[in-house]
């Protein structure tokens, strides 16, 4: 935002070879957000507009208008250029502190936002769930929003005083450029599993996109690795930043164990010094052992940073539970790939031991279809009874996805398994048959409260449909 002037130099001298001064008064990536004065910028592959010669905006293709062009129609609504993605550079007056990971991202990065507010810093967050200026929340569609959006959100964190931002980076964000130009202080390597292939089309693909941000990463910034994950040394092999090295099952720079853990937190060993958390699982302690690299890295103390840790609980919809009748425990989480799922579910069962585990799942349509019948086979190994369902269908149909899933269980598997579309009625299935005690896990969904089914985006949260069905059988506990 902010009055001021836009440079573009082309690439390609059939267009315009001399830089080209626009006055603006915001930048847009979005025609529906575009007001007079915008200048709207299009990224290669998307629609974009140009002058038809009489001062009239046409739409065009990106193959019709080719790269490096300008337009604009004086006296109308904007200015608007479309650039191959990458080509253009924004130049901030201003330096931010942004950490990065991959699995295991939003808990990491939501962990250090909250960890550095506890210890009285102003900051800012980007993430899956939402983007926080300060205490105030915007809602996000995006892992790694567009870089006009990025830039906007910072801006408006400087302006509003923030120290420190902490921010996602997908690989999808990194291979279409949302990321170039920033500076990032630190980045986080949390570990690699199977996901966004049907962006990626290979692993291999997948692991050069998360490599590649370690690689830009400046020779002043810390790349923090995870050398338990069998590509943590790989991550980093190339970086010029300085390398932190962080494990829970072998000596490394910072380490970490559990001692003792329940549904409601566990006790951790950090660097010989031990604390308490309120998050569970193993996967968390790494989440919790990488946000400390992070704060120390960055110059807090240590004893400083494991007391604000203390304190700390979970990401929406990370292992978030919900008590209910029976002695029930309903946990709902974001695990949305075969490694997430196992992870979970291998926590659960563990802290749940002696209690029915129930798992409740599906998988998302139009994205990965590889990993169907993997998602099958995590939740057969750990799971005693599996409610199979619908997730995010999309434009595919949920019976489809349900028997590519179904392809994953083994007959004993199979057997423990139900198969219901309606995601409300699943859930209500599997609460309402849960036996004493047991632990129902609800996957795939997390925070997020709707699902789309065609194209439309209806409201759906978990956590009102699980209210809805406890209020249900509370009355026949009572009687």
């Amino acid at each position: 935002g902010g009055s001021g002037e836009v440079q573009y130099t082309s690439t390609e001298t059939k267009w315009k070879t001399s830089p080209t001064q626009l006055n603006y008064s915001n930048l847009q990536t979005e025609h529906a957000n575009i007001v007079p004065g915008s200048v709207q910028v299009s990224l290669g592959g998307q629609n974009a507009f140009r002058d038809d010669g009489n001062g009239n905006l046409v739409s065009v293709s990106t193959s019709d208008m080719g790269s490096g062009s300008v337009s604009y129609a004086a006296g109308t609504v904007a200015f608007r250029i479309l650039v191959p993605v990458g080509t253009v550079d924004i130049t901030i007056s201003y330096t931010y502190t942004v950490s990065e990971s991959t699995g295991g991202k939003t808990t990491t990065v939501t962990l250090l936002y909250r960890l550095f507010t506890a210890l009285g810093y102003h900051c800012g967050l980007l993430s899956t769930v939402a983007n926080y200026v300060g205490a105030t929340r915007l809602e996000t569609e995006n892992t790694t929003p567009d870089p006009i959006t990025i830039n906007a959100l910072l801006d408006r964190m400087v302006r509003e005083g923030c120290a420190y931002c902490f921010m996602e980076v997908s690989s999808i964000g990194v291979e279409q450029e949302r990321v170039t130009g920033l500076t990032f202080k630190a980045g986080i390597f949390s570990n690699l599993t199977h996901d966004h292939l049907d962006y990626h089309k290979t692993f291999a693909e997948y692991l050069r996109c998360k490599q590649r941000f370690f690689d830009l990463l400046p020779a002043d910034a810390v790349a923090i690795t995870n050398i338990d994950d069998r590509n943590g040394e790989v991550m980093v092999q190339n970086t010029r930043a300085r390398i932190v090295r962080y494990a829970c099952r072998r000596p490394a720079d910072h380490v970490c164990s559990i001692k003792e853990q329940i549904l409601g937190g566990s006790l951790l060993e950090i660097d010989g010094q031990e604390v308490w958390t309120k998050l569970c699982g193993e996967f968390n302690a790494y989440n919790v052992l990488a946000a400390y690299c992070a704060a120390l890295a960055l110059g807090v103390d240590p004893k400083e940073t494991l007391v604000a840790a203390s304190t700390l609980e979970a990401a929406p919809g990370r292992l978030e539970t919900i008590s209910g009748p029976k002695g029930m425990h309903v946990v709902i989480d974001y695990a949305h790939t075969p490694d997430a799922l196992e992870n979970v579910l291998r926590t659960l069962k563990k802290v749940g031991a002696g209690h029915t585990l129930i798992c409740c799942f599906g998988c998302g349509g139009d994205r990965d279809r590889t990993k169907r019948p993997e998602m099958a086979a995590a939740a057969e190994r750990y799971a005693d009874r599996i409610v199979v369902t619908s997730d995010n269908s999309r434009t595919e149909r949920t019976e489809d996805i349900m028997e590519e899933i179904r392809a994953g269980f083994s007959p004993a598997g199979l057997a423990r398994a139900i198969f219901i579309a309606d995601r409300r009625e699943a859930i209500r299935t599997a609460l309402v048959t849960a036996p004493e005690g047991a632990v129902v896990l609800l996957a795939g969904k997390g925070h997020e409260t709707y699902q789309i089914i065609g194209k439309e985006r209806r409201h759906f949260d978990e956590r009102e449909v699980v209210a809805a069905v406890f209020a249900e059988m509370e009355p026949g506990m009572k009687k």
